[in-house]
This record gives structure tokens, C-alpha cells and sequence, in this order.
């Protein structure tokens, strides 16, 4: 590959195969993302990049809502290693049985409103081709979110030896626990910001919640004694051979005090020195 050669990552896959986890992880890794693009739009989209001073590899995700558009997908991908971008496509996939248990547990609407198994059935019909010209097709079914961090990583040659990959997320117990992940934290004893009503509506990423989430000694001494504890653990973790590692934070909700405390932990980890991450599950980031 040319120096000058920019990588696009097509990011696809099977509904609740965790494609808006892997985009936030190649966020993390610095690309330029961009989620639900349509196909139509990629040539005005790389004609962009050409223009402008944008220099950073690209992740663009796309699914099944695209349709009819998706027999285009080759041809529209052809045209753009014409235009001297290196194309690759990563194809999330799961089993029917993980893809059900992971909407039900999240609640959320499969984008093909007709009932789950039917749905992920028509879907995986649609999307077999692009499974097929895929060049990496990986399982989530049995992945840790640090798991497929891990091998998203290694696909992009960034995977340090002894370098611990921390994912934290976020979650509400009201919305399903969150079963694959090795930490699970409550944090619902902290004071909650939606009994306030101007902060109902916000998410603990906003200053406002943040504030009044600190504003209690609970809070400021909780935040600083886990974060002391999983830096004592990592250690001991990676003399085990430990290569990843994922801490859920759970509150009622998942918007206010779990989304703040993910974050939170996160940041005091990455200030350590530490690869941390954060994803945020019932918010969608």
C-alpha cells in the first residue's frame, strides 16, 4: 500500500452483531467514522476526502436498511479503489439465537419491523452476498466487547504485546443485565439525577449531570476508590496471561449515573497510562 493510500473500513453485518460497538473502537483508534452513510452518498463522501485536508483513515457503517441500494455495493466499492482508497469490509456476524437473546435483553427494534426471528431470518437472506465478498467476517456470538476490540486491533496491525485492552460500558439493570463482561459494578446507590427535572432528559456525558453526580461525597469517593482498585487489579490480571478486560457500571436506567461512572472510571484510567475505552449501551454510544 502506498503512504498516501487512505484506508475506508466498510463496517456491516448482522443487526446486533455489534456494529456501532466496532465503529466506537475504530474511533477510538483515531479513524474517521461515520455511521449509516447511505451508498448513494459515497462517491460525494470520497470526493470530500480527495478535496479536503482530511487525512485520517475512514470507517463508514452501513446495513440491511439500505435495501435494494446493497446490489450496488460492489460496483460503488470498485469505483472507490479507482479513486486510490485501499477498501476493506469487515462482516459482523452472530448466531440467531445470541442476535434474539441480544435484542431482547436491550429492547430495541430490529430495523426490519416484522417479528425478531422472521426479521433476522430476512435479513441474513439480504446481506448474504455481502457476507461473501466480505474481506473479514467475524463471530461475535461468544465475544467480550474487549474480545472483538482485541481483534479489531490485530486486523489493523495495532496490537501491542502486553498491552491490556480495557473496555468500560455502561448499561440499566431495567433494560437486562449485561452477561459478557468480567467487573460487574451497581452503581445505583449513588444519588440519581432523574428525580431532577431539568436533568431528567440528559445523559451523564452532559457537564450538568456530572456536576451534580460529584456534588456528593458518596459519589467523589466511590469514583476514586474503584478506580484505585481496578488499577491494583490490572497488574495482577495481566501476570495471568489477561489480554482484555471488560467492566459494566449499571444503574436503573443507564442514562445517568452508570453512563457518568463508566466514563468517569475510563478517563482515570486512560490518565494511568492504560488503554481504556468506554461504550455506553443504552444510550448508543
Amino acid at each position: 500500500m502506498a503512504s498516501n493510500q487512505r484506508r475506508i473500513f466498510i463496517i456491516t453485518g448482522m443487526s446486533g452483531a455489534g456494529k456501532s460497538q466496532a465503529l466506537k473502537i475504530f474511533g477510538d483508534f483515531g479513524f474517521y467514522c461515520v455511521d449509516n452513510l447511505p451508498l448513494a452518498l459515497f462517491k460525494n463522501f470520497t470526493d470530500y476526502l480527495k478535496q479536503s485536508g482530511e487525512r485520517r483513515d475512514v470507517a463508514l457503517g452501513i446495513d440491511v436498511r439500505e435495501g435494494d441500494r446493497l446490489r450496488e455495493m460492489p460496483k460503488i466499492l470498485n469505483s472507490m479503489v479507482k479513486d486510490d482508497f485501499v477498501v476493506k469490509v469487515i462482516f459482523l456476524d452472530a448466531s440467531e439465537e445470541c442476535l434474539i437473546r441480544r435484542f431482547s435483553e436491550t429492547k430495541h427494534r430490529h430495523p426490519i419491523h416484522k417479528k425478531l426471528a422472521v426479521a433476522i431470518a430476512h435479513e441474513r437472506k439480504v446481506m448474504s452476498p455481502i457476507r461473501t465478498m466480505a474481506d473479514k467476517v467475524i463471530d461475535t456470538s461468544d465475544l467480550k466487547l474487549g474480545e472483538l476490540k482485541e481483534k479489531l486491533s490485530a486486523l489493523l496491525g495495532l496490537t501491542r504485546e502486553g498491552d491490556m485492552q480495557i473496555t468500560v460500558v455502561s448499561f440499566g439493570f431495567k433494560n437486562g443485565i449485561l452477561k459478557d463482561c468480567d467487573i460487574v459494578m451497581d452503581v445505583r446507590f449513588l444519588p440519581n439525577p432523574f428525580y431532577i427535572p431539568e436533568l431528567r432528559e440528559k445523559t451523564g456525558l452532559d457537564k450538568e449531570v456530572q456536576q451534580y453526580i460529584m456534588s456528593f461525597k458518596e459519589s467523589k469517593e466511590f469514583a476514586e476508590k474503584f478506580a484505585d482498585l481496578i488499577k491494583y487489579l490490572i497488574p495482577k490480571y495481566i501476570k495471568e496471561g489477561k489480554s482484555y478486560l471488560t467492566i459494566a457500571m449499571g444503574c436503573t436506567g443507564g442514562k445517568h449515573r452508570s453512563v457518568f461512572m463508566a466514563h468517569e472510571l475510563a478517563q482515570r484510567l486512560t490518565k494511568a497510562g492504560l488503554n481504556a475505552s468506554e461504550f455506553h449501551r443504552d444510550i448508543g454510544l
